[in-house]
């Protein structure tokens, strides 16, 4: 069993995914919060929006770990006003490099109008291909899901929903209370 930096064993991520279709952006996360082989609460809120609004965030790994990202995250987005990018990357930058927050274990989607984002704790910024993405436990599973399924017609949020319930089928560590969030996008297909 695994032990993570603040000696709880074997905590378990969640489920984040992102998609973006037809001039909308969606983030759906479940709400399981596992240690072990218990399941410590079923309704967590993993879907926040920041900068006022503007921004939607998921996140995947230890919760308060993420809450400190958003934070962090909050205080870029202020500093630069409407420019996602690079509030991620500045947050990044302070993620590899400060002894503190190199501890941090939890992964980040991020979305405004223009961009989609994974923000990861070793330096990384990435745009992912195809208008969509995920991350946790049961990541892989709605990866795959939404990208089979993102040439039917469907909207953005179907193809997230769909791909979290079936996550939810196959990775103990995701539920299907999912929470779900939405932004226009300035430009269709990703």
């Amino acid at each position: 069993m695994s032990e993570n930096n603040a000696g709880f064993p074997g905590w378990h991520a969640t489920t984040i995914c992102a998609v973006k279709k037809d001039g909308k952006t969606v983030i759906a996360g479940d709400g399981q919060v596992s240690v072990g082989e218990t399941v410590m609460k079923a309704s967590a809120r993993k879907v926040r929006r920041l900068g006022g609004g503007t921004v939607l965030a998921g996140f995947a790994g230890a919760t308060a770990d993420a809450f400190t990202l958003f934070e962090r995250l909050e205080a870029k987005l202020e500093r630069h006003p409407g420019q996602l990018a690079r509030a991620a990357v500045e947050l990044a930058k302070d993620w590899r490099t400060d002894k503190y927050l190199r501890q941090l274990q939890a992964m980040m989607i991020v979305a405004d109008k223009t961009a989609l984002l994974v923000v990861t704790g070793t330096g990384d910024v990435l745009e992912p291909d195809g208008g969509v993405t995920a991350i946790g436990s049961g990541g892989n599973y709605a990866l795959a899901a939404a990208r089979a399924l993102y040439d039917q017609p469907l909207s953005a949020e179907d193809i997230a929903l769909k791909a979290m319930s079936i996550a939810a089928d196959i990775c103990i560590y995701t539920n299907d209370n999912f929470v779900v969030d939405q932004i226009d996008s300035d430009t269709g297909d990703a």
